[in-house]
């Protein structure tokens, strides 16, 4: 330690010099108390003021993966089993929706919502379903009447995840509402409007993922395998949605 930096530290205890017998030897254990407070001075006096860790860059090349065991979910059926190229570019692209949305949450979450737009407290599940799938999904109506022909009722029809209203919600929000939706698609159908937040939700899902938020979307994507295994029609539009869904919990 140098000269002079030792009085600027503060003390833990009032250690004054000890006087200790001319043989005193710091290798060999302490016999005494002086002993044992001297010895610590001389060890702390050894130790370098900056310690540098040794890194093996090599290791540093890998980017981090986080691998989601979806044991459990049900084949696709027959001729719509997505390809590995399908694959791969759907995790490139929901990957950069990702990081876009990170780097540009702070703006997003400075614009002004909407006088007509009121999120729901984090707690409120029944207020977040109606705001995400609409009062018509909600309480499954499908036939529109006339007057709604007149213009867009988002709250018939639910709001869409708009940047503006998803970079609002802090990973608390994420994962309750995330939690909704999923319990409320395991007795429900799937619609366009649930697809559409299921995904702007996984999106904005912050690495590494939390225990619940792992169970969460394991459970996603055993509910969406066994959606496309029941679907009669063959919809080739439900089933490449849910196969997005799919691929994106499992890679």
């Amino acid at each position: 330690m140098e000269p002079g930096l030792e009085d600027l530290m503060p003390r833990l205890l009032p250690v004054g010099d000890c006087d200790l017998a001319e043989d005193f030897d710091p290798t060999v254990p302490p016999r005494t108390p002086q002993e044992y407070l001297k010895r610590v001075q001389i060890e702390a006096a050894r130790c370098p003021d900056v310690v540098v860790a040794q890194i093996d860059p090599r290791k540093l090349k890998k980017k981090p993966t986080v691998n989601i065991s979806i044991s459990g979910c049900q084949p696709a059926p027959e001729g719509y089993s997505p390809t590995l190229k399908w694959q791969q570019q759907q995790v490139a692209n929901f990957s950069a929706v990702r990081q876009s949305l990170n780097k540009h949450r702070n703006h997003w979450r400075s614009q002004h919502l909407d006088s007509n737009v009121t999120m729901p407290k984090s707690e409120d599940e029944e207020g977040w379903k109606k705001f995400c799938l609409g009062e018509r999904v909600y309480s499954e109506i499908d036939a529109l009447s006339d007057n709604e022909n007149l213009g867009i009722d988002y709250m018939k029809v639910g709001f869409p995840p708009l940047l503006s209203i998803v970079s609002r919600m802090n990973q608390a929000t994420v994962t309750s509402v995330l939690e909704y939706l999923i319990s409320w698609f395991g007795e429900k159908k799937f619609t366009p409007e649930l697809g559409r937040w299921l995904y702007a939700l996984l999106a904005c899902l912050e690495k590494p993922l939390l225990p619940e938020a792992h169970s969460l979307i394991r459970q996603l994507a055993r509910r969406c395998s066994e959606v496309r295994a029941l679907e009669e029609s063959k919809n080739e539009e439900q089933i490449s949605a849910l196969n997005l869904l799919i691929c994106l919990v499992s890679r």
